[in-house]
């Protein structure tokens, strides 16, 4: 039981919390570099997706199709288009394109109500066949109580049969046709009777008779460069290109480098590279205010949320500062792009292509580009560049872009060591191992500070029963000697 200091007149409450303030101390310190390493390890990872985004990067920068990108162009875009993967040959290609590929096309004769029900006299499951292959099931559908021909559409269209079928409200007939061109290796038909031996083809559908009339497809037909050819699709491809027929006519086309995609390719990645480099420099050169420690529970309970904001500003700054690993990534990112490549080609050393590091040492190492010197490069001996980017083998040889993968893998790696990631136990980091002792010495000296309390209130409360004591013993004594006056 806790006496209040009744006896004393002494607010015992605030002498134990001031006393406990003081012996709180050691344990608020603990608290603020408990803070200070989770700021630590935030910035190390938050620095790691800076280099991961970096690294995503570089998957493309090391693929062929990044410096071996063709172009196309033609002379008549309504007669035909195309595109061209990084095995076409360059030069000029002529096409002719003498029709285009259509598709077979059935229009009934008149069919009234396409809403009504159709009865029970068409109840039953009906197959159409059509264009499926030899080990394939033809493709089947039910008509069921309440269906109209309308609906016996949809299900047709939204079939897995390479068929469409809808009304037209405007002619009152019914449209099919094949989602395919080209000539069909068996015309479409509907097998499956009415209760009265009625085809649902030919008589509800009205396939047949005078009105139906067929549209059979046919192939495109072509000439390139004088020889015909024919295609089942709009479409064709050849020789790496693959041309998109659009209307009848001639055409020239033109295959080329693409030396803006790979230039564009190049520039983004140097800018993203740049942006890198500017993090990590920006980690070294902030300041760091050392009289600005992490804010106790206590002193933000007496500050303003504007207050609390600017003081952990300061206090954040610097987090990183002289941290030898990101130092010593910087040094390896930098020297990725001096060393020479020796890859037997024409390019050795990124400044032959127009890509330097600059001369301002301040900058970290970001790099500068000479764009009419790159883009003269890439047009003369695309191949070379990408070998000087991208030649991935060991040694010398080794292409630049791998040198910088490597470089930054390795930051990462020891910073993941030494700050974990988001799924990472404490016990497997190097700060989450001081934090976990911090835990562990924090639980300990609240258990301390816990016993020293409750011996602050036993000393208090043995002082106060003292002195109520004397208090009541001296009443005694000044009422016995009131009484014997």
């Amino acid at each position: 039981m806790r006496i209040g200091g009744l006896a004393t007149g002494m607010d015992i409450d605030q002498l134990v919390n001031k006393l406990m303030t003081a012996e709180r101390m050691p344990l608020d310190r603990m608290e603020q570099d408990k803070t200070t390493l989770t700021w630590k390890r935030d910035s190390f990872r938050d620095m790691n997706k800076s280099l991961h985004d970096l690294n995503q990067l570089m998957l493309d920068m090391k693929l062929s199709k990044t410096y071996e990108s063709k172009a196309v162009s033609s002379s008549n875009e309504s007669a035909v288009t195309a595109t061209a993967n990084a095995n076409a040959s360059e030069g000029a290609y002529n096409i002719n394109v003498e029709n285009l590929a259509t598709a077979t096309v059935y229009m009934s004769g008149n069919v009234e109500d396409p809403d009504i029900e159709l009865g029970e006299n068409w109840k039953g499951t009906y197959t159409l066949e059509f264009n499926e292959k030899a080990d394939e099931e033809p493709f089947s559908f039910e008509i069921k109580s309440g269906d109209s021909l309308r609906d016996v559409l949809k299900k047709i269209t939204n079939g897995d049969n390479d068929v469409r079928a809808f009304y037209d409200d405007q002619q009152k007939k019914i449209i099919m046709e094949s989602t395919l061109t080209g000539t069909l290796e068996k015309e479409i038909s509907i097998k499956g009777q009415g209760k009265n031996g009625q085809s649902f083809f030919e008589q509800r559908m009205g396939m047949s008779g005078t009105e139906f009339t067929t549209k059979n497809g046919k192939e495109a037909t072509f000439y390139y460069n004088g020889v015909e050819l024919t295609s089942k699709n709009n479409s064709y491809e050849l020789n790496g290109i693959n041309f998109e027929f659009k209307g009848k006519g001639d055409a020239s086309l033109t295959v080329k480098n693409d030396v803006d995609h790979t230039f564009d390719s190049i520039m983004k990645f140097v800018d993203t590279y740049n942006k890198t480099i500017d993090t990590l420099n920006e980690s070294q050169q902030e300041d760091k205010y050392r009289d600005f420690p992490p804010l106790t529970s206590k002193q933000k309970e007496e500050m303003s949320e504007k207050e609390i904001e600017l003081w952990e500003e300061k206090a954040k700054s610097g987090m990183l500062r002289g941290e030898t690993l990101i130092t010593n990534g910087m040094f390896d990112l930098r020297r990725s792009w001096y060393s020479e490549v020796k890859n037997d080609s024409q390019y050795t050393s990124v400044t032959e292509i127009g890509i330097s590091t600059g001369r301002n040492y301040l900058n970290g190492g970001k790099l500068e580009v000479d764009e009419d010197k790159l883009k003269e490069a890439l047009r003369e001996n695309p191949q070379d560049v990408k070998k000087l980017f991208s030649n991935n083998v060991e040694g010398a040889e080794r292409g630049i872009i791998n040198r910088v993968e490597d470089a930054v893998k390795a930051t990462m790696g020891k910073i993941e060591i030494r700050a974990g990631k988001g799924t990472s136990t404490l016990e497997n980091y190097t700060l989450g191992k001081r934090m976990k002792d911090l835990n562990s010495r924090m639980s300990d000296f609240e258990s301390k500070l816990t016993r020293v309390e409750t011996r602050y209130w036993n000393e208090f409360t043995a002082m106060e029963k003292a002195i109520q004591r004397m208090n009541m013993q001296s009443q005694q004594l000044m009422s016995q000697f009131g009484g014997g006056m």
